[in-house]
């Protein structure tokens, strides 16, 4: 039988440090590894046979650090993760470690109140980088916005930077030792290097799932603002009129209201299609923000170029390792590097 047909999942896990992939590799029941592209923290789940009682628990706080590939091929670093659960269950016995990305900071999910008053987008981003000894990686583009005003009220810094992405239409994330913030589509590692784009062919997957959805038919988003000297509300409209998006909430000022509505506009060219891969053989290089193209499908498949929103990689103990790529439709904006 031949190995090149058969290939063999690779992964190491170190804890600490330590390698404890030999030592844990025959407990093996699954190694689940979820990766956002912002918004969310990726996330870890490694469940192990502990059926002679001898698996001792790892405790809160410790750093797991995963690796992922097939032997004969190398090994991708999948990042570091920080312990914040773990489960002892049976019977059978067995011990489930679930852990978040580790540059996610005790400090990070702490509530705090600020404000900030004339400055730019890129200064509340560097000094929130600097407070928590990460690498600022800012698209100029969005860097240079200005803010009149922002309120952090009892809003934790990882929660503001989610909401400053959704306001800018950007990945915002703290991976790899960075502060990452950049257009959504600008293909971009957390280091500013760039992604490469993928090909991946029917023959590839073994399940998939495409859906379109009647986003397509907005024409414009409007958002409302207050015009306090005038006395009235007011609203901006990116788009064209007809079958306009109306957002609920009314904004401070006419820029802030322009920065939604365009974000929002991004965001619906984008979920007009939507396309998930089984990938039979597990693919580590893939990872968000990753443009795939695709064969093998419907035309309208296809013929759509995909942004890669979420991968799930899964390996198993009885030697499967496995990939679902979850994907949306690449509306070709953002193609800025951050530096």
């Amino acid at each position: 039988m031949s190995t090149a047909r058969y290939p063999t999942p690779a992964w190491r896990v170190t804890l600490d440090g330590t390698d404890l992939t030999a030592r844990i590799a025959p407990r093996l029941l699954s190694l689940e590894l979820t990766e956002c592209r912002g918004g969310e923290a990726d996330q870890l789940s490694l469940a192990l046979h502990d059926h002679d009682g001898r698996l001792a628990l790892p405790r809160r706080g410790a750093v797991l650090r995963v690796a992922l590939g097939w032997h004969g091929s190398g090994l991708v670093d999948k990042g570091a993760f920080r312990v914040d659960e773990v489960e002892h269950s049976g019977a059978p016995d067995s011990v489930t470690v679930r852990a978040r990305s580790a540059d996610l900071t005790a400090g990070m999910r702490t509530r705090r109140e600020r404000s900030w008053h004339a400055t730019t987008l890129g200064a509340v981003l560097r000094a929130m980088a600097s407070e928590h000894g990460l690498i600022p990686r800012i698209a100029p583009s969005l860097a240079s916005t200005p803010l009149a005003h922002l309120d952090q009220q009892n809003e934790s810094d990882v929660a503001l930077l989610t909401r400053l992405g959704q306001r800018f239409d950007a990945v915002a994330s703290v991976k790899a030792g960075a502060l990452v913030f950049v257009p959504i589509g600008s293909g971009t590692t957390a280091g500013g290097d760039p992604l490469p784009g993928i090909t991946l062919t029917r023959a590839d997957g073994d399940r998939h799932r495409y859906s379109t959805a009647d986003r397509d038919t907005y024409t414009g988003v409007r958002a409302y603002w207050n015009d306090r000297p005038g006395a009235r509300r007011r609203s901006v409209l990116v788009g064209d009129d007809g079958n306009v998006r109306a957002l609920r909430e009314t904004y401070s000022s006419e820029r802030v209201a322009r920065e939604h509505a365009d974000a929002e506009w991004k965001r619906l060219q984008r979920g007009t299609a939507r396309f998930e891969l089984q990938l039979a053989l597990g693919r580590a290089d893939l990872s968000p923000e990753q443009r795939v193209t695709v064969t093998g499908f419907k035309p309208e498949i296809d013929g759509t170029g995909w942004l890669v929103v979420r991968t799930s990689h899964t390996v198993t103990g009885d030697s499967g390792f496995t990939t679902r790529v979850e994907m949306e439709r690449d509306a070709g904006d953002g193609s800025q590097a951050a530096n």
